[in-house]
């Protein structure tokens, strides 16, 4: 999803526009649609959608005196640190922290949460990740590790070492993508019944519900393709209402067909879709812009070097503020 600018204005990917016409798109979640439109022009189709969850167990919770998750950070910190001492878990708090694209969404979120953004949703020339919301964000998430809430690992944690650390049972709480959710209780992951497992939206800063990366799948077809017709009756056929049934039923991947969300198959085999259309309200898409690919890099870096405190969240936002704005104005002069 965060490749569309970039593909469509390097010419890379086809207008659909005529393909995916409007009353089709208004069967699929709006932030969906704009997720793969730039420059009023529609670039793909809805595959399947993500976005950031939190998922902690609910069971160590219960007994521990909580009745539901945390709506702050502060309040994840206060539950890790008396459930861990009541349960003896090895860990607190896991999320993906290494140094690549996972990491980013970590990172947005961490910001998001606190109020803060890495551009202008409006201007995306404007740089603002040096605010001090998006500083607060920063200083957050490398909290989570000075504080004893999350292990030094997570600085190198991506989205399997993190699940796989809290469906082993030995998390309180995980970030992580609804997928995890068809993992509870499978041969892989034992350990974990799904009664043991809850989610949420993320917390944030102020109790609010807290921001998910939106982190949709879709499908293009290439501006050099030999038989763009064949490809868009694919795309079609993926894109499905049966097809998205069965991925979301089997691997809890969430749909883009509104429709979908009312099904009742799906709300009681997957109990995490009907969750996550709730959280699918609050989901942000990371920075839209046609130069994503080296900021991402550069966010990547920053975000990590901040977390593993080999720089202050202050260093790092200063950084990035000097490097995002480079990459606009070589943009734009090329």
């Amino acid at each position: 999803v965060i490749w569309t600018a970039q593909l469509a204005e390097s010419g890379w990917i086809s207008d659909l526009s005529d393909r995916f016409t409007e009353s089709q798109r208004k069967e699929f979640l709006p932030g969906s649609v704009e997720a793969i439109t730039y420059e009023g022009k529609t670039f793909g189709m809805p595959w399947f959608t993500d976005t950031g969850l939190l998922y902690y167990r609910q069971d160590l919770l219960q007994e521990s005196g909580f009745d539901g998750p945390p709506k702050t950070w502060d309040e994840l910190k206060q539950m890790t640190l008396k459930v861990r001492e009541d349960a003896g878990l090895k860990y607190g708090f896991v999320f993906q922290g290494a140094a690549y694209e996972g990491g980013v969404c970590d990172g947005m979120e961490f910001i998001w949460t606190h109020g803060g953004e890495v551009l202008n949703p409006d201007d995306p020339t404007r740089v603002l990740v040096d605010s001090p919301e998006a500083i607060a964000g920063l200083a957050t998430e490398r909290s989570m590790i000075t504080e004893g809430i999350s292990p030094e690992g997570v600085t190198v944690y991506k989205e399997d070492e993190s699940a796989g650390a809290f469906l082993n049972g030995d998390a309180v709480f995980l970030r992580n993508w609804p997928y995890v959710y068809a993992l509870v209780g499978t041969s892989d992951y034992p350990k974990l019944e799904p009664e043991q497992v809850g989610v949420s939206e993320l917390p944030s800063a102020d109790g609010e519900p807290g921001n998910g990366t939106v982190g949709d799948q879709p499908l293009y077809i290439s501006s050099s393709a030999t038989d763009p017709d064949a490809a868009w009756k694919f795309i079609q056929f993926l894109s499905a209402p049966e097809q998205q049934k069965i991925r979301a039923v089997e691997g809890a991947y969430l749909p883009t067909r509104t429709a979908l969300y009312s099904d009742p198959e799906i709300q009681e085999k997957v109990p995490v879709v009907p969750l996550a259309q709730e959280a699918l309200q609050h989901t942000r898409p990371r920075p839209v812009s046609p130069y994503y690919s080296d900021m991402s890099l550069e966010m990547a870096e920053q975000f990590n070097a901040s977390l593993s405190g080999d720089i202050s969240p202050e260093e790092a936002a200063r950084t990035l503020r000097e490097q995002l704005e480079r990459f606009i104005k070589e943009g734009q002069q090329t």
